[in-house]
Protein backbone atom coordinates (compact mmCIF):
# COMPACT_ATOMS: atom_id res chain seq x y z
CA UNK A 1 0.00 0.00 0.00
CA UNK A 2 1.15 3.41 -0.63
CA UNK A 3 1.03 5.66 2.26
CA UNK A 4 0.57 9.56 1.43
CA UNK A 5 3.32 12.47 2.32
CA UNK A 6 2.88 13.51 5.40
CA UNK A 7 2.04 16.69 5.98
CA UNK A 8 4.15 19.60 7.43
CA UNK A 9 3.11 23.68 8.94
CA UNK A 10 2.19 25.60 6.06
CA UNK A 11 0.85 22.51 3.61
CA UNK A 12 -2.36 23.41 2.05
CA UNK A 13 -5.64 20.98 2.76
CA UNK A 14 -8.59 21.55 0.71
CA UNK A 15 -12.15 20.96 1.43
CA UNK A 16 -14.77 19.45 -0.54
CA UNK A 17 -18.43 18.77 -0.74
CA UNK A 18 -18.71 15.35 -3.14
CA UNK A 19 -22.08 14.80 -1.93
CA UNK A 20 -24.71 16.39 0.03
CA UNK A 21 -24.99 20.20 0.19
CA UNK A 22 -24.22 21.87 3.66
CA UNK A 23 -26.95 22.89 5.68
CA UNK A 24 -24.43 25.24 8.34
CA UNK A 25 -21.81 26.80 6.40
CA UNK A 26 -20.61 27.76 9.88
CA UNK A 27 -18.58 24.61 10.19
CA UNK A 28 -16.56 25.48 7.64
CA UNK A 29 -15.25 28.16 9.39
CA UNK A 30 -14.63 26.30 12.74
CA UNK A 31 -12.76 23.34 10.41
CA UNK A 32 -10.36 25.94 8.80
CA UNK A 33 -10.03 27.67 12.37
CA UNK A 34 -9.02 23.98 13.47
CA UNK A 35 -6.86 23.57 10.44
CA UNK A 36 -5.13 26.98 11.43
CA UNK A 37 -4.26 25.92 14.52
CA UNK A 38 -2.39 22.97 13.35
CA UNK A 39 -0.10 25.20 11.11
CA UNK A 40 -2.48 24.33 7.66
CA UNK A 41 -3.86 26.30 4.94
CA UNK A 42 -6.87 25.39 4.03
CA UNK A 43 -8.58 26.18 0.59
CA UNK A 44 -12.12 25.85 0.04
CA UNK A 45 -13.18 24.57 -3.34
CA UNK A 46 -15.41 26.35 -5.60
CA UNK A 47 -18.72 24.58 -5.00
CA UNK A 48 -18.22 22.95 -1.31
CA UNK A 49 -20.91 26.34 -0.15
CA UNK A 50 -23.20 25.55 -3.26
CA UNK A 51 -26.55 23.79 -3.45
CA UNK A 52 -27.96 21.91 -6.80
CA UNK A 53 -31.42 20.27 -5.21
CA UNK A 54 -29.75 17.97 -2.98
CA UNK A 55 -25.88 18.29 -3.72
CA UNK A 56 -23.52 20.67 -3.36
CA UNK A 57 -23.73 20.75 -7.20
CA UNK A 58 -24.16 18.97 -10.20
CA UNK A 59 -21.72 16.02 -10.67
CA UNK A 60 -19.55 17.86 -13.26
CA UNK A 61 -19.48 20.49 -10.71
CA UNK A 62 -18.53 18.21 -7.83
CA UNK A 63 -16.27 16.06 -10.12
CA UNK A 64 -14.70 19.37 -10.97
CA UNK A 65 -13.74 20.02 -7.38
CA UNK A 66 -12.24 16.81 -6.19
CA UNK A 67 -10.47 16.09 -9.47
CA UNK A 68 -8.70 19.44 -8.71
CA UNK A 69 -7.74 18.94 -5.84
CA UNK A 70 -6.50 15.99 -6.07
CA UNK A 71 -4.53 16.71 -9.49
CA UNK A 72 -3.59 20.08 -7.88
CA UNK A 73 0.45 19.72 -6.37
CA UNK A 74 0.14 22.21 -3.96
CA UNK A 75 -2.94 20.82 -1.92
CA UNK A 76 -1.25 18.05 0.52
CA UNK A 77 -4.54 16.49 1.83
CA UNK A 78 -8.51 16.25 0.99
CA UNK A 79 -10.84 16.84 3.54
CA UNK A 80 -14.50 16.04 2.91
CA UNK A 81 -16.95 18.26 4.54
CA UNK A 82 -20.28 16.49 4.46
CA UNK A 83 -21.70 12.67 3.47
CA UNK A 84 -25.04 12.69 2.68
CA UNK A 85 -25.16 10.73 -0.98
CA UNK A 86 -23.31 11.27 -4.25
CA UNK A 87 -19.76 9.86 -3.58
CA UNK A 88 -20.58 7.05 -6.13
CA UNK A 89 -20.98 9.76 -8.97
CA UNK A 90 -17.80 10.49 -8.98
CA UNK A 91 -15.65 6.96 -7.90
CA UNK A 92 -14.51 6.18 -11.30
CA UNK A 93 -13.20 9.71 -12.18
CA UNK A 94 -11.63 9.82 -8.64
CA UNK A 95 -10.27 6.94 -8.64
CA UNK A 96 -8.49 7.42 -11.53
CA UNK A 97 -6.95 10.51 -10.45
CA UNK A 98 -5.71 9.58 -7.33
CA UNK A 99 -4.13 6.71 -8.45
CA UNK A 100 -2.04 8.95 -10.19
CA UNK A 101 -1.67 11.12 -7.43
CA UNK A 102 -1.79 10.21 -4.08
CA UNK A 103 -2.68 12.26 -1.24
CA UNK A 104 -4.52 11.83 2.01
CA UNK A 105 -8.40 11.54 1.51
CA UNK A 106 -10.29 12.42 4.82
CA UNK A 107 -13.68 11.68 5.40
CA UNK A 108 -16.57 9.14 6.79
CA UNK A 109 -19.85 8.26 6.23
CA UNK A 110 -20.94 8.81 2.25
CA UNK A 111 -17.21 9.30 2.01
CA UNK A 112 -16.52 5.62 2.37
CA UNK A 113 -16.70 5.20 -1.48
CA UNK A 114 -14.05 7.50 -1.83
CA UNK A 115 -12.17 5.06 0.68
CA UNK A 116 -12.95 1.99 -1.10
CA UNK A 117 -11.93 3.44 -4.46
CA UNK A 118 -8.57 4.02 -2.73
CA UNK A 119 -8.24 0.54 -1.32
CA UNK A 120 -8.76 -0.50 -4.91
CA UNK A 121 -5.84 1.45 -5.98
CA UNK A 122 -3.50 0.22 -3.27
CA UNK A 123 -3.39 3.70 -1.66
CA UNK A 124 -4.02 4.47 2.43
CA UNK A 125 -6.80 6.86 3.75
CA UNK A 126 -7.93 8.43 6.63
CA UNK A 127 -11.73 7.22 7.48
CA UNK A 128 -12.35 10.03 9.94
CA UNK A 129 -14.62 12.90 11.62
CA UNK A 130 -15.44 15.69 8.82
CA UNK A 131 -15.87 19.51 9.33
CA UNK A 132 -18.80 19.56 11.79
CA UNK A 133 -16.45 17.49 14.65
CA UNK A 134 -13.34 19.86 13.48
CA UNK A 135 -15.36 22.80 14.10
CA UNK A 136 -17.15 21.76 17.61
CA UNK A 137 -14.46 19.45 19.12
CA UNK A 138 -11.46 20.77 17.90
CA UNK A 139 -9.68 18.72 21.21
CA UNK A 140 -11.28 15.49 21.35
CA UNK A 141 -9.84 12.37 20.41
CA UNK A 142 -11.88 12.34 16.92
CA UNK A 143 -9.97 15.47 15.74
CA UNK A 144 -6.47 15.60 17.82
CA UNK A 145 -5.80 12.19 16.31
CA UNK A 146 -6.54 13.11 12.68
CA UNK A 147 -4.02 15.73 13.55
CA UNK A 148 -0.97 13.63 14.71
CA UNK A 149 -1.90 11.29 11.68
CA UNK A 150 -1.67 13.49 8.53
CA UNK A 151 1.79 14.43 10.43
CA UNK A 152 3.27 11.00 10.37
CA UNK A 153 2.01 9.49 13.49
CA UNK A 154 0.77 6.10 13.66
CA UNK A 155 -2.16 5.93 16.82
CA UNK A 156 -2.63 3.46 19.13
CA UNK A 157 -6.27 2.82 20.22
CA UNK A 158 -7.38 0.88 23.60
CA UNK A 159 -11.24 0.58 24.26
CA UNK A 160 -12.69 -1.02 27.36
CA UNK A 161 -14.18 -4.55 27.55
CA UNK A 162 -17.96 -5.65 26.25
CA UNK A 163 -19.25 -8.37 27.29
CA UNK A 164 -20.38 -9.69 23.91
CA UNK A 165 -16.93 -9.79 22.70
CA UNK A 166 -14.87 -12.90 20.92
CA UNK A 167 -11.18 -12.53 21.96
CA UNK A 168 -8.28 -13.14 19.88
CA UNK A 169 -5.45 -11.51 18.15
CA UNK A 170 -4.97 -10.71 14.68
CA UNK A 171 -2.80 -8.93 12.20
CA UNK A 172 -4.03 -7.53 8.48
CA UNK A 173 -4.78 -5.12 6.56
CA UNK A 174 -7.70 -2.30 7.68
CA UNK A 175 -10.38 -1.73 5.49
CA UNK A 176 -14.39 -0.39 6.13
CA UNK A 177 -16.67 2.14 6.56
CA UNK A 178 -20.29 2.72 6.25
CA UNK A 179 -21.85 -0.56 6.23
CA UNK A 180 -24.56 0.57 3.96
CA UNK A 181 -22.71 2.31 1.66
CA UNK A 182 -20.44 -0.51 1.24
CA UNK A 183 -22.40 -3.42 0.59
CA UNK A 184 -23.45 -1.25 -2.72
CA UNK A 185 -20.08 -1.94 -3.81
CA UNK A 186 -20.35 -5.12 -3.44
CA UNK A 187 -19.28 -7.78 -6.57
CA UNK A 188 -17.53 -4.14 -8.27
CA UNK A 189 -13.95 -3.11 -8.77
CA UNK A 190 -14.17 -1.08 -5.89
CA UNK A 191 -15.62 -4.15 -2.97
CA UNK A 192 -13.48 -3.61 -0.03
CA UNK A 193 -14.48 -7.10 1.63
CA UNK A 194 -12.20 -8.98 0.27
CA UNK A 195 -10.73 -12.09 1.98
CA UNK A 196 -7.68 -11.61 4.86
CA UNK A 197 -8.44 -8.26 6.32
CA UNK A 198 -9.45 -6.51 9.93
CA UNK A 199 -12.99 -4.89 8.89
CA UNK A 200 -14.39 -2.04 10.80
CA UNK A 201 -18.23 -1.14 10.32
CA UNK A 202 -20.65 1.20 11.28
CA UNK A 203 -23.92 2.98 10.37
CA UNK A 204 -26.41 5.61 11.31
CA UNK A 205 -30.24 5.30 11.13
CA UNK A 206 -31.05 1.71 9.59
CA UNK A 207 -32.98 -1.02 10.83
CA UNK A 208 -31.61 -3.95 12.61
CA UNK A 209 -32.55 -6.38 9.55
CA UNK A 210 -30.86 -4.73 7.16
CA UNK A 211 -27.72 -4.41 8.86
CA UNK A 212 -27.72 -8.34 9.50
CA UNK A 213 -28.84 -8.84 5.72
CA UNK A 214 -25.88 -7.21 4.70
CA UNK A 215 -23.97 -9.41 6.97
CA UNK A 216 -25.52 -12.52 6.16
CA UNK A 217 -24.26 -11.54 2.75
CA UNK A 218 -20.70 -11.23 3.32
CA UNK A 219 -21.02 -14.84 5.69
CA UNK A 220 -22.69 -16.57 2.82
CA UNK A 221 -19.52 -15.76 0.18
CA UNK A 222 -17.60 -16.63 2.66
CA UNK A 223 -15.74 -12.85 4.08
CA UNK A 224 -16.60 -12.99 7.30
CA UNK A 225 -14.70 -16.66 7.78
CA UNK A 226 -11.77 -15.71 5.89
CA UNK A 227 -11.54 -11.86 7.78
CA UNK A 228 -8.72 -11.43 10.24
CA UNK A 229 -11.08 -10.18 12.58
CA UNK A 230 -13.95 -7.99 12.45
CA UNK A 231 -14.24 -4.23 14.56
CA UNK A 232 -18.30 -3.31 15.07
CA UNK A 233 -18.40 0.36 15.58
CA UNK A 234 -21.10 2.26 16.66
CA UNK A 235 -24.65 1.98 15.22
CA UNK A 236 -26.32 5.68 16.09
CA UNK A 237 -30.05 5.97 16.11
CA UNK A 238 -30.30 2.13 14.94
CA UNK A 239 -33.89 1.52 14.65
CA UNK A 240 -34.42 -1.60 17.39
CA UNK A 241 -36.81 -4.47 16.98
CA UNK A 242 -37.51 -6.87 19.57
CA UNK A 243 -39.06 -9.23 17.41
CA UNK A 244 -35.11 -9.88 15.62
CA UNK A 245 -33.59 -11.69 18.74
CA UNK A 246 -32.16 -8.97 20.67
CA UNK A 247 -30.15 -5.46 20.53
CA UNK A 248 -28.43 -4.86 16.99
CA UNK A 249 -25.26 -6.47 19.13
CA UNK A 250 -26.57 -9.24 19.67
CA UNK A 251 -28.24 -10.31 16.63
CA UNK A 252 -24.55 -9.23 14.82
CA UNK A 253 -23.06 -11.22 17.54
CA UNK A 254 -25.21 -14.20 16.49
CA UNK A 255 -24.47 -13.54 12.95
CA UNK A 256 -20.49 -13.63 13.30
CA UNK A 257 -20.12 -16.16 16.31
CA UNK A 258 -19.56 -19.17 14.56
CA UNK A 259 -17.06 -17.81 11.97
CA UNK A 260 -13.70 -18.25 14.19
CA UNK A 261 -12.38 -14.90 14.01
CA UNK A 262 -11.66 -12.42 16.54
CA UNK A 263 -14.72 -9.75 17.29
CA UNK A 264 -14.79 -6.74 19.09
CA UNK A 265 -18.36 -4.60 19.59
CA UNK A 266 -18.80 -0.78 20.70
CA UNK A 267 -15.11 -0.01 19.41
CA UNK A 268 -15.61 4.08 18.63
CA UNK A 269 -15.52 4.39 14.95
CA UNK A 270 -18.83 5.86 13.34
CA UNK A 271 -21.20 8.79 13.79
CA UNK A 272 -20.53 9.62 17.35
CA UNK A 273 -18.48 12.18 19.32
CA UNK A 274 -15.33 9.81 19.55
CA UNK A 275 -14.99 8.91 16.34
CA UNK A 276 -11.54 7.65 15.89
CA UNK A 277 -9.48 7.87 12.76
CA UNK A 278 -9.09 4.25 10.87
CA UNK A 279 -5.90 4.60 8.56
CA UNK A 280 -7.36 2.19 5.93
CA UNK A 281 -5.28 0.14 3.73
CA UNK A 282 -2.78 0.17 6.55
CA UNK A 283 -1.41 -2.99 8.37
CA UNK A 284 -2.44 -3.61 11.87
CA UNK A 285 -2.54 -5.44 15.07
CA UNK A 286 -5.55 -6.07 17.17
CA UNK A 287 -5.81 -7.71 20.24
CA UNK A 288 -9.08 -8.17 22.11
CA UNK A 289 -9.95 -9.19 25.70
CA UNK A 290 -12.66 -9.60 27.96
CA UNK A 291 -10.73 -8.46 30.72
CA UNK A 292 -8.81 -5.96 29.35
CA UNK A 293 -10.49 -4.69 25.75
CA UNK A 294 -9.13 -4.12 22.78
CA UNK A 295 -5.99 -2.92 21.60
CA UNK A 296 -5.02 -1.59 17.66
CA UNK A 297 -2.04 -0.47 16.57
CA UNK A 298 -1.55 0.26 13.38
CA UNK A 299 2.15 -0.33 11.91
Amino acid sequence: MIHPQSLKKGDKIAIVSPAAAIRNHSIIEGAIATLHSWGLESVVTPHCLSRNGYYSGSKNERLSDLLWAVSNDDIKAILCSYGGYGCIHLVEEFAKAIEKNPKWVIGMSDCSVLHAACNAKGIESLHAAQCRMLATEPQGDATTNIQKILFGNRPVYKTGPHYLDIEGHAKGIIAGGNLSVLSGLMRTRYDIFTPGKIIFIEDINEPIYRIERILQNLKLAGILQSAQALIVGEFTDTKEHSGFGGTLYEVIYNTVADCNIPVCFNFPVGHGKRNLPMIEGAEAVIDISKEKGTSLRFL
